[in-house]
């Protein structure tokens, strides 16, 4: 079944999974803050561009969002301009964003009272899940509308699952960037280990990721770490704000994250030496400064 859809946010990940919606056969309007990704979306998947956000959502069964931080998502949400502004009754706005826990439980307490549906709704997978449509989000919200919703967001996404209520999908983007954060730092160190006990690192690292210590980070990224290469996906600067994220709800609620602490800090050695739009595997060139 094909919907009326709205796209906001036609970043990295967005583009693509703007696209996803556009060849599954959904009459897909866009915005973007900067107008010219908009035409260009349009030019290459057809659909339309609007305006605002509001007049993007205006008739739109489903909204979907992909923007920066809390900041971003008020502005394209909320005001005169915003998403809100426009939704439908019993419309859902699906949220892809990595935002706060917060943000997620007061948008959703605003679309429950204005009479429509609010999924906060993370992504992981990076550009390249965006662009292959094998992404993996995580929800939060009410089941009747994540029902709804699932089948059109299958349209780039290989696992959808609704993780509890408002918020509960940003608590668990949180979780997943804790696991990353602490497994690429233990790679980094092992490489460096290897390199400075005068092993082939590469070799080493063939013969381990036949083991226990495989990963999906070793699998991609110990060769391109080892060559110095970090133009792939996610930039530091943007892991810095999620980290911070995870940190301050973390004190909220009692859990101890020492490790993804420390890692916050050999990343901000990374921003300090120019390296805040490298990709996150680049944790390994702040080592030899320590």
């Amino acid at each position: 079944m094909t919907e009326a859809v709205a796209f906001i946010g036609l970043g990295t990940m967005g583009f693509p999974m703007a696209g996803h919606l556009a060849r599954a056969g959904h009459s897909v309007t866009v915005f973007n803050r900067t107008g010219s990704v908009a035409e260009a979306w349009v030019k290459n998947y057809g659909g339309a561009r609007a305006s605002t956000a509001a007049e993007a959502a205006k008739g739109a069964a489903f909204v979907f969002v992909c923007v920066g931080n809390d900041d971003d998502l008020r502005q394209v949400t909320l005001g005169p301009d915003g998403a809100f502004s426009g939704m439908e009754k019993d419309a859902v706005l699906v949220d892809h964003t990595t935002a706060s826990a917060r943000i997620a439980r007061e948008l959703a307490g605003t679309a429950r009272e204005r009479g429509f549906h609010f999924l906060d709704a993370p992504i992981s997978g990076g550009q390249s899940g965006a662009e292959n449509g094998t992404l993996t989000v995580m929800a939060g919200g009410d089941d009747q509308p994540f029902e709804r919703a699932k089948p059109v967001i299958a349209a780039y996404a290989r696992a959808v699952t609704l993780m509890g209520p408002a918020g509960s999908g940003q608590l668990t983007k949180m979780v997943n960037q804790i696991c990353i954060a602490g497994l690429l730092q233990g790679l980094a160190e092992g490489l460096n280990f290897a390199a400075k006990a005068g092993l082939d690192a590469k070799r080493a690292v063939g013969v381990i990721s036949k083991g226990a210590a495989q990963s999906w980070q070793m699998d991609n990224r110990a060769e391109t770490m080892l060559e110095g290469k970090f133009d792939f996906g996610f930039a530091v600067d943007w892991m810095r704000k999620d980290l911070a994220m995870c940190l301050e709800e973390a004190r909220a609620c009692g859990a101890a994250i020492p490790v993804t602490a420390l890692v916050d800090q050999f990343y901000a050695r990374v921003q300090a030496k120019g390296g805040g739009r490298f990709d996150t595997s680049s944790l390994i060139s702040a080592l030899d400064d320590s």
